[in-house]
């Protein structure tokens, strides 16, 4: 069975552009967390991704049209320029390996996931959108382009009455809308009278007519002639009326260039890499899938190599909000740290990109693993709650990677959490009682940089890796009086604020998504 190893790796993560700096920071036990300003003053942290695109523009020229850059820079957010920087970084630990992907042909895979998409750019355009609707129903609205409008307003009582039974009218809203109630009941007011506006449905008929027309003759040279033609047709179109900008070319492509595969695509059409590419999503859990998904294509024969790797958006007050209103997010202004006194944990952005391979292929062509040797990664789902883990699931998922790696349990040294600073880091400390020895080193490390939706679990193997490598386990933020009393008692060593020598066996790291999702990897040195 092919033994799997890392041949490149690349991260985005707060403070950390690149490997290197990353390796860095570890070296303290400073939490990399900030001051979230998405909403102007308030008290959250979180992990923001320190990142340029522009230091990745030399190796973009080189290889493509100058085109290229501004395309990537104009046209993705920054989900996938994450995922492509972590990327070009992976192919720098072992040069050469960048056309070996290229001439594995199909035996080169892509399997790179995210957690929750590129939001930043689907809530603008979301935003974009609303405010063109608007202005759009309240231009046809207006009783000068509506003859309906104008005849309702002009009636008197009794005839008023009559044409809001006949016509269905909703409630006509107060002259000033200041609540978010009286702002539906005015959106109501005025999608309704947009769509009785005969000036609207003349409008649509003429531009009917211009979009109606299709290619004839030459496919390309038609093709061109004819959006040209009907971008100029429908400009003239919408001055001569002078309506607004009709809502459905209020709306940025750039949405459709940024769903959930994209940071996939872009390292795929960057690398010139033409095997099966893919975006799995299974939230926190989502690199350890992929690392499953992976290590199976390799043991199978379907792939020698595979890129594999999660990125995550900036911090983003949609994201913030919303794991606030879950309650899993501390609200206050100091680190929240796991194994203490459970406040919740925070957003973070940023990318994780590992290319994973067959040793003995890409050692026969003069490449060297780094990191830790794979053994094994089990996958689990708990088909129970949304959000809080079952004992059993994660459990599973840990049995099933040892299994896979195909040793015992006495068999670990060390192993990392998934720990989010909630009331579950005493359940998953507790629960692993039931698969390891007390002798096992523990470390819980999203105090440190915070908790990328799909990034963390990708973010705490390189430092377990890089850690174990060395030989010394990276300290963390954490400190023997602030840890949890419960948590305390149950008997293992944490690794704190000092970190401490590697102890020897393999190495464990489990994840837990939302979904009831897990995700264990077992490593060992080579």
């Amino acid at each position: 069975m092919a033994r799997i190893g890392i041949f490149g790796w690349g991260v985005v993560a707060p403070r950390s552009p690149d490997v290197e700096t990353f390796a860095a920071n570890l070296e303290t036990s400073d939490t990399w967390l900030t001051p979230f300003d998405g909403f102007g003053p308030s008290n959250f942290l979180v992990g923001q991704p320190d990142f340029d695109l522009e230091r990745y523009k030399g190796w973009i020229d080189e290889r493509f049209p100058p085109g290229k850059f501004p395309q990537l820079r104009q046209k993705m957010g920054t989900t996938p320029q994450f995922a492509i920087g972590a990327f070009i970084q992976s192919l720098s630990q072992n040069p050469g390996i960048e056309a070996v992907l290229q001439e594995l042909g199909a035996e080169a895979q892509v399997i790179v996931g995210t957690g929750l998409g590129e939001l930043p750019t689907y809530y603008d355009a979301s935003v974009e959108y609303h405010r063109a609707a608007r202005r759009w129903a309240k231009f046809w609205a207006d009783p000068m382009r509506n003859s309906d409008r104008a005849r309702f307003d002009a009636a008197n009582d009794l005839e008023c009455g009559h044409l809001r039974e006949e016509w269905e009218v909703p409630e006509e809203p107060a002259s000033a809308v200041t609540d978010a109630a009286a702002e539906a009941t005015y959106d109501e007011w005025i999608d309704f009278w947009m769509g009785r506006s005969d000036g609207l449905a003349e409008f649509l008929e003429r531009l009917e007519a211009i979009e109606s027309v299709g290619v004839t003759g030459d496919v390309q040279a038609g093709k061109l002639n004819v959006i040209r033609r009907k971008r100029t047709d429908t400009q003239k179109l919408i001055a001569e009326y002078g309506c607004p900008t009709p809502p459905w070319l209020s709306v940025t492509a750039n949405v459709l260039w940024n769903i959930h595969n994209t940071p996939a695509a872009q390292i795929s059409m960057l690398g010139k890499i033409t095997g099966p590419t893919y975006a799995p999503v299974a939230a926190c859990s989502t690199f350890g899938v992929a690392l499953h998904l992976a290590t199976r294509a390799i043991r199978t024969g379907e792939a020698k190599a595979v890129v594999v790797g999660t990125a995550d958006p900036e911090p983003h007050p949609i994201t913030v909000g919303t794991f606030y209103a879950a309650r899993v997010l501390a609200g206050d202004s100091s680190p929240s740290l796991p194994l203490t006194d459970l406040r919740g944990t925070h957003v973070s952005g940023g990318s994780c990109v590992w290319i994973v391979a067959d040793r003995d292929f890409m050692e026969e062509r003069g490449f060297s693993p780094m990191g830790l040797e794979i053994l094994g990664v089990g996958v689990t789902s708990d088909a129970d709650h949304i959000i809080t883990p079952t004992p059993e699931g994660p459990l599973e998922a840990a049995r099933r990677a040892l299994a896979d790696a195909g040793i015992e349990s006495d068999a670990i040294g060390t192993w990392d959490l998934h720990a989010t600073a909630t009331p579950g880091d005493a359940s998953e400390v507790s629960n692993l009682q039931e698969l390891l020895p007390e002798s096992v080193l523990v470390t819980a490390r999203k105090g440190t940089f915070g908790h990328g939706m799909s990034c963390c679990g990708g973010w705490e193997l390189m430092a377990q890796h890089l850690g174990i490598v060395a030989g010394r386990l990276h300290p963390t933020p954490l400190n023997a009086e602030a840890l949890n009393a419960t948590i305390a008692e149950v008997g293992y060593d944490f690794v704190l604020d000092q970190g401490c020598d590697a102890p020897a066996g393999a190495a464990g790291k489990l994840s837990m998504g939302v979904g009831g999702i897990n995700a264990c990897v077992i490593s060992r040195p080579w």
